[in-house]
C-alpha cells in the first residue's frame, strides 16, 4: 500500500494539539474544532484566542480564597458584608457559585482547586492545603466548613483536611449528606445545598 502524501499543516497540528489539552477532548474531537474554527468561524476563532490570552494575561488568584479574580483580593473577600468567622472550603470556583446562588451563606470561602487523588499526582501541596491551615488559623476564623463533593476523592480530601485543622484546634464541620453519595455541588439543585448548608455537622 501506497503511504498517503497529505499532510496537515504545521499550524493546524499545532492547533490540534493545543486543543487536546481541554478535558475530554480526543485527537478526532480536536480535529474537528480545529477544522470548525478555520473553515466555518473564524471570527468566533479570533475571539477565543484574543480571550484566552486576555485572560492569561489578567486572571490569576485571589490571596485570601484562591478563585480566580483579576485583582489581589476579589470582590467577594473585600466585602464588608460577609462573615469573616465562618470559612467554606470548596473544591472549585463553579462550587463557589453554586452555594452562592442558595442565598443561605454568607461567610468567607476557600477554593482548593481540586481534591485529593494520589493516583493522578494531586496531593496536598497540589490543592493549596498550607494555604488553607494559614488562613484558618488567622485569629478571626471560628469555624471551617467542609464542601467538597461526596466522591470517594471529595470524603477523602474532607476527612485529611478534617484531621489536619483539628489537631490545630480549628472547629471544623462537614455538609450535611442532602447530597446524594458520589453527588457534585456543581451539580445539585439550590435547596438541597442550602438544606445541605443548614443542617452541617461537626466533624
Amino acid at each position: 500500500m501506497r503511504p498517503t502524501e497529505h499532510q496537515n499543516p504545521q499550524s493546524l497540528d499545532q492547533l490540534v494539539e493545543a486543543l487536546r489539552c481541554l478535558p475530554g477532548v480526543g485527537p478526532k474531537s480536536a480535529l474537528r474544532m480545529a477544522y470548525h474554527l478555520l473553515q466555518r468561524d473564524r471570527t468566533g476563532a479570533q475571539g477565543l484566542a484574543n480571550a484566552l490570552d486576555g485572560a492569561l494575561q489578567r486572571v490569576g488568584h485571589c490571596q485570601l480564597c484562591n478563585t480566580f479574580s483579576e485583582s489581589t483580593i476579589c470582590p467577594l473577600c473585600a466585602s464588608n458584608t460577609r462573615d469573616k468567622n465562618l470559612l467554606c472550603v470548596v473544591e472549585m470556583p463553579t462550587d463557589l457559585m453554586m452555594l452562592e446562588l442558595t442565598h443561605s451563606y454568607n461567610g468567607m470561602y476557600f477554593v482548593l482547586m481540586g481534591r485529593l487523588s494520589p493516583l493522578d499526582g494531586i496531593g496536598p501541596k497540589e490543592i493549596n492545603l498550607d494555604k488553607l491551615i494559614k488562613r484558618a488559623q488567622d485569629g478571626v476564623v471560628n469555624e471551617v466548613i467542609l464542601a467538597t463533593n461526596y466522591t470517594n476523592e471529595g470524603e477523602a480530601t474532607a476527612h485529611y483536611i478534617s484531621e489536619l485543622l483539628k489537631s490545630r484546634g480549628v472547629a471544623v464541620s462537614r455538609i450535611a449528606r442532602g447530597l446524594p453519595m458520589g453527588g457534585e455541588i456543581e451539580y445539585v439543585d439550590s435547596g438541597t445545598l442550602s438544606m445541605a448548608l443548614l443542617g452541617r455537622k461537626s466533624c
